[in-house]
């Protein structure tokens, strides 16, 4: 009955509704001169509207459509907000009035069309009608309603299981945490009322709220790149050996049909991955029902190895085949600085840029670019989705985060991990064949990673209160200044940064220092002053770890026996140096009282990267 407009949607439809459907659809047999939605509905309407009491005729379609308040009376909830509806274009006597119809239907379509692949709450619905269809905003309850029963959306109470005398867990079903708070409501008027902890930055989901979401995805595009040869898709980004193999393979990913050849592990939590073990942990706990897991890609790149050059080839075969993609990555500033380069890779698709407070909040288009908690506004809305830094907080260990990722990406859509230092676990489904991948061992420029040198020091809180540097520390600072580098010298607490570039200072006079934190608001322009050689040292914390690149540029940590700097993050801060092709052999140095086993992993991780760029031909010839 696709042909309907019902499609598979029609499948899980109640018995009364399917009952309906059949009777819509051999309406279209008996009645071929109707042969319309309208029509059927007017029928329907007007024989359940007749056995009505007068006085008492509903102000719903009629009982085989949609009933909002019995809808969440059945998850024991009443909401204000499921009242009111919009009574004008609705009442008998204006039923038969083709003009009411087609206004209401020119609703229902707008409306599904704004809520495609989105799940919101019901301010957030009215935010959004507000700011793009204004006329709508007073009055979308009916055209909702129509929406529904057309198969185009869904509706269902912010928390699951809520009602009251239900045993098991209540969770919350556009995040998925049952990490939930209970207090007094206006809206329903219970002294209990259950909201969900986890999501409240992005809107308060409760009890007595309603959810709407898009109902019915179409089929994700497969078999692709658009019929373009992969060689011509590669050819056009100018990508250099290490990264055009990368690439070659994640398209090939991209490109195979639903369930064909796929390497992913057995459905347990411990060998599914860190990933995949946290969306499980969401799902099982959550009535909101999910597509099946969709088939998973790493893309282990080592830092500075060019992973956005590497995605755009994916992104470009999606586009053309009339997809729609998304690039989550963890922090705003990452948005704002990858929005200009696929802005610029693809001008007849510009990403639309997600993030807290952005402009374009509300906005489709065909590529997405958010921050990781953007996704819970999504629901099957993406043919691919790119997660970066998948690693990084706050997307690493978030089960929240990853159950929003999942429901983000339409059935059967594909999965992209990024990351130079992925989790152990999904290493180790890599190393056994259990999950798709791809190395990246080498940067574009082809030249080695700078391997981190040993300084033996005293911790950094022994040399504040001495008010003074070991002589090794220094003598190391001043060689990097000699030959022109900026200097990356990171710390393990906020609280330090201050007397450290005050210490700083004193050993090292004549050139500018400065210091910067997440609690820094002049952050943005310190780093900005940084990159252009106005401060020349930058004292920081793990905050500056990832997403900023600065040419010619010296790494020293300070205390990387901390137990704060474990493997991935003593490699992401080894990467800042190094990355510029006119500066490749960046120095980095490890200072600390002690030789850690995170410190050794770390080197490890990094000389064997070498190893593998060098016997795979991808490193120049010196």
């Amino acid at each position: 009955m696709a042909e309907h407009g019902w499609g598979e949607f029609g499948k899980t439809r109640p018995r009364k509704e399917r009952i309906d459907q059949d009777r819509w659809s051999q309406d279209q047999v008996d009645k071929p001169e109707k042969g319309r939605w309208q029509s059927w509905v007017e029928d329907v309407l007007q024989t359940e509207l007749q056995a009505e009491p007068v006085g008492r005729r509903r102000k719903l379609l009629g009982m085989n459509l949609l009933d909002l308040n019995r809808t969440v009376q059945d998850d024991g909830l009443l909401s204000p907000e499921c009242t009111g509806w919009d009574q004008s274009v609705l009442a008998p006597d204006v039923l038969d009035s083709t003009q009411a119809w087609e206004r209401l239907q020119a609703a229902a379509d707008q409306l599904a069309a704004l809520l495609a692949g989105r799940q919101l709450l019901v301010p957030e619905l009215a935010a959004l009608l507000s700011d793009t269809a204004p006329p709508w905003a007073g009055a979308w309850r009916s055209a909702a309603q129509l929406a529904h029963v057309q198969g185009r959306l869904s509706y269902a109470a912010g928390l699951s299981g809520a009602a009251p005398g239900r045993r098991g867990l209540v969770r919350c079903r556009r995040c998925g945490s049952g990490q939930l708070r209970r207090t007094a409501c206006a809206a329903c008027g219970s002294a209990a009322c259950a909201y969900c902890e986890a999501c409240l930055a992005l809107g308060r989901s409760r009890a007595c709220a309603l959810l709407l979401s898009s109902a019915a995805p179409g089929p994700a595009v497969h078999n692709g790149t658009a019929g373009t040869p992969p060689t011509e898709v590669l050819d056009r980004w100018g990508l250099s050996p290490a990264q055009r193999a990368a690439a070659a393979a994640a398209l090939a990913f991209v490109a195979r049909p639903p369930g064909a050849g796929r390497a992913e592990p057995p459905r347990s939590a411990r060998a599914a991955g860190v990933v995949q073990a946290l969306v499980q942990r969401a799902r099982r706990a959550s009535s909101h029902r999910l597509a099946p897991s969709p088939p998973r890609f790493l893309l282990w790149a080592v830092t500075g190895a060019g992973k956005t050059e590497m995605i755009f080839p994916l992104l470009a075969d999606v586009l053309e085949r009339g997809g729609r993609a998304l690039v989550a990555t963890p922090r705003r500033d990452v948005v704002l600085e990858l929005a200009p380069r696929l802005a610029k890779a693809f001008p007849s698709s510009p990403p639309v840029t997600l993030y807290g407070g952005s402009p374009e909040r509300w906005r489709q288009g065909e590529l997405m670019l958010a921050t990781t908690h953007q996704l819970m506004r999504f629901r099957h809305a993406f043919d691919l989705v790119i997660i970066d830094e998948l690693d990084a907080f706050p997307y690493h260990n978030d089960p929240m985060l990853a159950y929003a990722a999942q429901q983000a990406c339409r059935p059967y859509g594909k999965f992209i991990y990024l990351s130079a230092t992925p989790p152990a676990e999904l290493q180790r489904e890599a190393a056994r064949g259990r999950l798709s991948h791809a190395k990246v061992p080498v940067r574009f420029h082809r030249h080695p990673l700078p391997v981190p040198m040993r300084i033996t020091m005293n911790p950094v809180a022994s040399c504040l209160r001495r008010g003074q540097l070991p002589l090794a520390l220094v003598r190391a600072l001043r060689r990097s200044v000699e030959r022109g580098a900026q200097l990356f010298v990171f710390a393990t607490r906020i609280a330090q940064i201050t007397p450290l570039t005050q210490l700083l200072a004193r050993h090292l006079p004549g050139i500018s220092i400065a210091g910067t934190s997440s609690e820094d608001t002049a952050r943005s322009e310190k780093v900005a002053a940084f990159r252009s050689r106005e401060i020349r040292l930058l004292v920081t914390t793990t905050i500056l770890e990832r997403g900023v690149t600065v040419p010619k540029s010296d790494v020293f940590i300070l205390d990387a026996d901390s137990s704060l700097f474990d493997e991935a993050s003593l490699v992401q801060m080894s990467g800042r140096a190094g990355r510029a092709k006119d500066d490749p052999a960046g120095n980095v140095v490890f200072a600390s009282p002690q030789w850690t086993r995170g410190q050794k992993q770390a080197v490890a991780q990094i000389k064997r990267m070498n190893r593998i760029a060098r016997k795979q031909g991808y490193l120049r010839e010196r």
